[in-house]
C-alpha cells in the first residue's frame, strides 16, 4: 500500500492498493488535536503561523504517524509545493515507513493527470 501525500494550501491524498487507486481518501481532513489536519499540518499552515521548518515538521510527523496508525502504507510519498524544501524537514520526520519525496515534485499531479488521460 502506497499513501501519496501533497502538501500545500491543504493537504491532498491518494491511496494505492495492489496498483489501484482507491478513491475519494480525503486524508487531509482526519482530526489531530481537535482540529482538521490541514490546519495544523499544511504548508500554509506553517507559512501563517510562521513555523520554521523543524516545528513544522513535528506537525508533520504527528500526522504521519496517525496515517500510519490508521493504514500501515509500506511507503509514504510527499508532493505538493513542499517537496521541492524536502531536504529542509524530512531528516526532522521519524516514523517507521519510509518517506520519500515526489519525483516530479510539485508537477507530478499534471503529469500523473496527463497520463492518466492518454491511457483512456
Amino acid at each position: 500500500m502506497v499513501l501519496v501525500l501533497t502538501f500545500g494550501t491543504g493537504i491532498g491524498s491518494a491511496l494505492f492498493t495492489g496498483g489501484k487507486l482507491v478513491p475519494n481518501t480525503e486524508f487531509g481532513h482526519i482530526e489531530i488535536r481537535g482540529k482538521d489536519a490541514e490546519a495544523r499540518a499544511s504548508d500554509q499552515a506553517r507559512a501563517e503561523k510562521e513555523l520554521s521548518w523543524g516545528n513544522w515538521a513535528g506537525r508533520v510527523e504527528e500526522y504521519l504517524l496517525q496515517m500510519e496508525r490508521l493504514l500501515s502504507p509500506n511507503l509514504i510519498i510527499i508532493g505538493g509545493g513542499v517537496s521541492k524544501k524536502a531536504k529542509k524537514f524530512l531528516p526532522d520526520v521519524t516514523i517507521n515507513t519510509p518517506i520519500l519525496p515526489a519525483m516530479l515534485l510539485n508537477e507530478a499531479g499534471i503529469v500523473g493527470a496527463a497520463l492518466a488521460a492518454t491511457e483512456k
